[in-house]
C-alpha cells in the first residue's frame, strides 16, 4: 500500500490543499481545520446541521489555506484575506449571505469526529462499479487517500489496527466516517451528484472511509509505504 494523496483544510468545510508532504502531530495534519466559520449562535459551518454545526450553502465557494500565523481565506473573485481580519468576515458574509466570523479553535476541537481521516482507492474502485462512473476522491475531503488493490470498502477492517505511514507515523483507526450531503455537492471542478450519498447508504450503511488517532507523530509524504502492523 501506498500514501497517494493529501489533502489539508486550514479552514474547515472550505476548499482546502494539496500537498506533497506534511507533519503530523498528535490532533492531525499540522495546520488542518485549526479554523472554521462560525454563525452568530456559535455554530461552525458545516454541510449538516447538529448541535455543533450549521449546514451553510455557499462554503464550497471560499478557499482555505495555510499562512503564516493565520490562514489565508481565498473568494471566489479572488481577493484574499487573513482569516482574522475584520474585512475577511465582512467579506465571507456577503458570500454567505449570513453574518459569520472565522475564528480559531480553543477548547473544543473543529474535526467532525477524529484527527486524521483515511480513504482507500479500493472504495473509490468499489463505488465506479456501483455507479458505473469513476468518483473523484476529493468529494471525501479526506486527509489520506491509501492506494490499495482490490475494489471493497476494504478500510472498514482497519479499524483497532496499527497503520503505520513512511518511517515515523504511526495511525490508529477507530471508526467509520459517516457521510453527509456535502459529498453530493459541487465543488471546484466537480459538478452537483445526487448519487453518492444514497448509494453509499445503500452499500455501506453511510460510512465511507475511516478516521484514526495518531500514535506516533513525525512526517509524511507522497509514495510513503503504507503497512498493516501486526495486531
Amino acid at each position: 500500500m501506498q500514501l497517494t494523496e493529501i489533502r489539508r483544510y486550514p479552514i474547515k468545510s472550505l476548499l482546502g490543499e494539496q500537498l506533497t508532504t506534511v507533519e503530523v502531530e498528535q490532533r492531525g495534519l499540522v495546520g488542518d481545520r485549526l479554523w472554521a466559520v462560525r454563525d452568530t449562535d456559535g455554530k461552525l459551518g458545516s454541510g449538516k446541521n447538529t448541535r455543533r454545526f450549521r449546514r451553510m450553502p455557499g462554503l464550497f465557494l471560499l478557499r482555505g489555506h495555510r499562512g503564516d500565523p493565520v490562514p489565508v481565506v481565498e473568494l471566489p473573485d479572488g481577493r484574499r484575506f487573513g482569516a482574522d481580519e475584520p474585512a475577511a468576515h465582512e467579506a465571507v458574509s456577503d458570500v454567505l449571505a449570513r453574518r459569520v466570523t472565522i475564528e480559531r479553535e480553543a477548547e473544543v476541537r473543529h474535526h467532525d469526529e477524529g484527527p486524521v481521516s483515511l480513504i482507500s482507492t479500493a472504495a473509490l474502485r468499489r463505488l465506479h462499479d456501483l455507479l458505473g462512473e469513476p468518483v473523484d476522491p476529493a468529494r471525501f475531503r479526506a486527509n489520506l487517500l491509501i492506494d490499495v488493490p482490490g475494489g471493497d470498502f476494504v478500510e472498514d477492517g482497519w479499524l483497532g489496527r496499527a497503520v503505520r505511514i513512511g518511517s515515523e507515523v504511526v495511525l490508529r483507526p477507530r471508526r467509520r466516517l459517516t457521510r453527509c450531503v456535502m459529498i453530493d455537492l459541487a465543488q471546484e471542478s466537480l459538478p452537483e451528484h445526487g448519487q453518492l450519498l444514497r448509494t453509499i447508504a445503500e452499500h455501506n450503511d453511510m460510512t465511507l472511509g475511516v478516521w484514526a488517532t495518531v500514535e506516533r507523530p513525525g512526517r509524511i509524504g507522497l509514495r510513503d509505504v503504507v503497512e498493516l502492523l501486526p495486531s
